[in-house]
């Protein structure tokens, strides 16, 4: 693959004229209010509090919560101010210690094989595709993938990210698309603590478990703080395993440790354009990149599952892009990285690891990226700094 970053134009969803405008620049001064995130109540005795979804979702939402076509730019800034934020790692709190001792944040688990009700759509299971280390030195490609680093009501956790393009800011983006599982863990549930991004973790081999090894081995390109994130609508409206999984997607823009310097896109090298409404007879193979974390992987390499075939099919409501499925042996901590194809001869994001199972793990599970989860981009990446 071949990182290349994008210089497309992301176009507002909210209207025209002074009467609108007032009232957008009311609910962006309010999102961003309720979106400042502090490091002081982020450590481990404070814990994030229970935060429920929304009372109510805005007026505009329709009765599908699958449907937002209807939401405008005002919409979308109540909702996010409505809905809270992760809480951001504090300076130092990521030690190579911690990061070794972190569990993976669990993967919503499916059958493919267990009986089903006929609302469900789904092909025959996938033929189980070997997960693969990727080489050392990982190159700027594979740095693009990094270990999302958590603390949940369980302890500390991991899951896997990816640097995407920022549209606006061509060059240097500082957006990371993850799954929304990985952030929030849905209805009646809170958002994660301590949230950190770390591209390129162990990019030239050094870290070991057992074994010393310094800082600048496990985090070459340092560690990247939480400063913002959206997850769909969707998902803080439902919970369970079902048809919310469909968008299990997640946002979230970082800032280095220190407060200050280049871009993520700037210091790991590039980033990775999402595709959004592939259409699905050009998604012909996919690979799937994450570090997980459960046996037999141990969280140290960066690992990738090339699906030769075209993925299949999975769907807990009809009316929703059904999931992609692919053939893959990656466990818990995976969840959350991205899923890549090659467009015109780039690599692109077209999903990242949603669902899966155990006992052994044979295939992973990720939301086909539609209109919804175009339009919670088009706005974070427009409207939430």
């Amino acid at each position: 693959m071949r990182t290349i970053s994008t210089t497309s134009t992301v176009r507002g969803t909210g209207g025209t004229g002074r009467t609108r405008g007032r009232r957008a620049a009311t609910a962006g001064a309010a999102l961003l209010a309720a979106l400042t995130l502090t490091a002081a109540a982020c450590g481990p005795d404070n814990p994030a509090a229970p935060a429920g979804p929304p009372a109510a979702l805005p007026k505009a939402a329709p009765t599908s919560l699958g449907d937002l076509s209807g939401w405008k730019l005002e919409d979308w800034a109540r909702y996010v101010a409505d809905s809270g934020a992760p809480g951001r790692a504090a300076p130092g709190y990521w030690t190579t210690a911690r990061t070794e001792a972190a569990k993976a944040r669990p993967t919503p688990e499916y059958s493919l094989t267990a009986a089903a009700p006929d609302t469900v759509q789904r092909d025959a299971p996938p033929a189980a595709v070997r997960a693969q280390p990727q080489p050392h030195p990982y190159g700027p490609d594979s740095a693009l993938v990094g270990k999302l680093l958590m603390t949940t009501p369980q302890g500390d956790a991991v899951c896997s990210g990816t640097v995407v393009a920022d549209p606006l800011n061509p060059g240097r983006s500082d957006l990371v698309y993850t799954a929304a599982h990985c952030l929030h863990d849905g209805r009646g549930g809170g958002w994660v603590r301590n949230l950190a991004f770390v591209p390129g973790f162990n990019r030239d081999g050094g870290v070991v478990r057992g074994k010393p090894y310094d800082d600048r081995q496990a985090a070459p390109y340092g560690r990247w703080t939480a400063v913002r994130a959206l997850v769909s609508p969707t998902w803080l409206q439902e919970d369970g395993v079902g048809a919310h999984d469909q968008y299990d997607y997640g946002i979230v823009r970082v800032r280095p440790e220190s407060g200050s310097g280049p871009s993520l896109e700037e210091a790991v090298g590039g980033s990775v354009p999402v595709w959004f409404n592939a259409p699905r007879e050009q998604v012909t193979s996919a690979t799937a990149f994450g570090y997980p974390v459960e046996r037999p992987f141990d969280g140290t390499e960066l690992q990738r599952c090339d699906s030769p075939a075209a993925p299949g099919r999975l769907s807990f409501d009809r009316a929703r892009p059904p999931m992609y499925v692919i053939g893959c042996t990656m466990t818990g901590g995976a969840g959350g990285g991205g899923w890549f194809i090659t467009k015109d001869g780039k690599p692109n994001l077209v999903s990242v690891s949603a669902v899966g199972n155990r006992g052994p793990a044979g295939y992973l599970a990720g939301p086909s990226l539609q209109d919804q989860a175009k339009q919670a981009f088009d706005y974070f990446a427009k409207n939430v700094k």
